[in-house]
C-alpha cells in the first residue's frame, strides 16, 4: 500500500477510535448521573435528606422530624392564592377519609417565602378553617429553604419585586415513609379518594 494512503487510513482509525471513546465517556458518565439519583436499592429516586429548619412554635428542628410516621411533605407559602390552601383543603379531606390510620401520617408544610413566612405567620395560617389538623410548619434562613428544596428537587422561584412579589413553585406532594425515606409523588390533581388509596397501598408495602 502507498505511503500516503497508509496515512491517511491511519490517521482515520485514530479519529474513530477518539469519536468510540468520547461516545464510551458520555454514556458511562450519564449512567453515573443517573446512578446519583436513585437509590440503587430500591430503585427509587433520591428524594430527601439532611435539612435544618425552624417550625411554627419557634423551635430549631431537622429531618427526624420524618422518623417514625409516614409524611406528605410539599413546598409552598402562606400568600399563595391558590395552590396551597386548596393542597392542605384536600389533605384534610384525605385525614378525615383515613380515618384512624391518619394517626400514622403527619403533613409537613415547608415554606419557600423566608421573607415573610415566620413562624408566627404560618402558625396562624395553618390554624385555618378547613386545614388540616397537627400540621408542621417548617420556614428557615433564605438558605436554609434553599438546601431543603435542593433536596427534595423542588422548584421555586420569586417572581417580582417590592411588597407585592409572589413565587412560582412546584406543585408535587411527597410521600415519606417512616425511615424518612422517599415513596411516592402525589400529584396535585389526584384527588383525595385516589390519594388515599395510594397512601394506603404505600403503608401496605411498607
Amino acid at each position: 500500500m502507498p505511503r500516503r494512503p497508509v496515512i491517511l487510513f491511519a490517521a482515520a482509525c485514530a479519529v474513530i477510535a477518539l469519536a468510540l471513546g468520547l461516545i464510551t465517556m458520555v454514556v458511562v458518565g450519564g449512567r453515573q448521573q443517573a446512578a446519583q439519583t436513585t437509590d440503587s436499592a430500591t430503585g427509587q429516586p433520591l428524594v430527601g435528606g439532611p435539612f435544618t429548619l425552624t417550625n411554627q412554635d419557634g423551635q430549631v428542628v431537622d429531618e427526624k422530624i420524618l422518623d417514625g410516621k409516614w409524611s406528605l411533605v410539599f413546598f409552598g407559602f402562606t400568600y399563595c392564592p391558590d395552590y396551597c390552601p386548596t393542597t392542605l383543603g384536600v389533605l384534610n379531606a384525605v385525614q378525615e377519609r383515613m380515618g384512624e390510620k391518619a394517626k400514622d401520617l403527619q403533613i409537613v408544610f415547608i415554606s419557600i417565602d423566608p421573607e415573610r413566612d415566620t413562624p408566627q405567620m404560618l402558625k396562624d395560617y395553618l390554624s385555618s378553617d378547613g386545614f388540616p389538623d397537627g400540621v408542621i410548619g417548617l420556614t428557615g434562613t433564605p438558605e436554609q429553604v434553599a438546601q431543603v428544596a435542593r433536596e427534595y428537587r423542588a422548584f421555586y422561584q420569586k417572581v417580582g419585586e417590592g411588597e407585592g412579589y409572589t413565587m412560582n413553585h412546584g406543585l408535587t406532594v411527597y410521600l415519606m415513609g417512616p425511615d424518612g425515606k422517599f415513596r411516592s409523588a402525589v400529584a396535585h390533581d389526584l384527588g383525595p379518594s385516589r390519594t388515599v388509596t395510594l397512601i394506603e397501598n404505600a403503608m401496605e408495602k411498607g
